[in-house]
């Protein structure tokens, strides 16, 4: 076997990042090493396969000697930074806390310029964009126009991402998730509170009249696009959309969530949230259909492979309670 990549995962204890990890993982080729300061990830999430071939750190990216220590004694070819303070709830009532991952953003692609990784892959957000202005959402077209802490933050790293290649030639890939649902998604999230709360025949809460729209991308589609990106060499220094194109209301969301787990929860409308409650997110995936090279996984088929996943269903001690 020849020279393994060595590839940095920030956040790989958390849902999207511990999925990545999973499948870069399985290919022997790769030695990837996961951070993560455990504060929103979970260590139930973190890869089962052997030890062979990865590692778990430890380590809080927005603190400079952590993240020093562990890049500069590794030597990552790729880093893949996907560590942040996310979640609603959190993020709206914690702002200072949302914008303290601008130092994390520093640190890494400073290290990352000064160690020879040769691209950095960044989890942007859906966020960026704000209330739609143009539908479907394009990477090129549509302003980035967010006012929320979140957003700010994302917007900074996609553009200190810009500014590093042109004065540093560092090569990265910006990917621009919109909502992503699976077995490991803790509950602070649209789709895994209504599939908890309907296990448990709870009301299911809507804020507002429910009729703004979301799209929900599986992550087995999310992984499978990003990972195509990092091996074929795809969509350097460029952004993407990691989402889907089909369009749901809340509402509809919800009742779909209570026919597929044959639940007795009834719908409960709520005042609206202050902010940050989009009218609508239409995402074009012109770029991810072509790395995918097949349909998305279905809604309805998204839901049920979560329901039918015995290692995982959202997090089984929320449910029991």
């Amino acid at each position: 076997m020849g020279k393994r990549r060595r590839i940095l995962i920030t956040g790989g204890a958390g849902f999207i990042g511990s999925c990545l990890a999973e499948k870069l993982i399985a290919d022997p080729d790769n030695f990837v090493v996961i951070v993560d300061d455990l504060s929103s990830g979970d260590i139930r999430k973190l890869p089962k396969q052997p030890k062979d071939n990865w590692r778990f750190v430890k380590c809080n990216v927005n603190n400079y000697r952590d993240i020093a220590e562990v890049m500069m004694s590794n030597h990552f070819e790729y880093v893949f930074h996907y560590a942040a303070f996310v979640g609603v709830k959190q993020t709206q009532a914690n702002p200072i806390k949302v914008l303290k991952d601008l130092y994390g953003i520093e640190y890494i692609f400073d290290l990352c310029k000064n160690s020879g990784v040769k691209r950095v892959y960044f989890a942007s957000s859906s966020e960026v964009y704000g209330e739609p202005v143009d539908l479907p959402q394009n990477e090129e077209t549509t302003p980035l126009n967010s006012r929320i802490p979140y957003a700010v933050v994302k917007n900074v790293g996609e553009a200190y991402l810009k500014s590093y290649k042109k004065e540093y030639d560092l090569d990265y890939t910006c990917f621009r998730f919109f909502n992503t649902y699976g077995p490991k998604q803790s509950v602070d999230f649209v789709m895994s509170k209504f599939i908890c709360h309907a296990l448990r025949n709870e009301p299911i809460p809507i804020y507002g009249d429910g009729l703004q729209t979301r799209t929900f991308c599986f992550i087995d589609d999310n992984i499978e696009a990003t990972s195509r990106a990092f091996y074929e060499d795809q969509y350097v220094n460029d952004v993407v959309n990691i989402g889907s194109d089909y369009e749901i209301t809340i509402v509809d969301l919800a009742k779909m969530v209570i026919r597929l787990t044959g639940s007795s929860s009834e719908i409960e409308f709520r005042p609206p949230l202050p902010e940050g409650d989009m009218k609508r997110r239409y995402p074009d995936i012109t770029k991810m259909r072509k790395l995918l090279d097949r349909d998305l996984v279905g809604m309805e088929e998204g839901i049920v492979k979560i329901l039918e996943d015995t290692s995982y269903i959202i997090d089984r001690e929320m449910i029991k309670h």
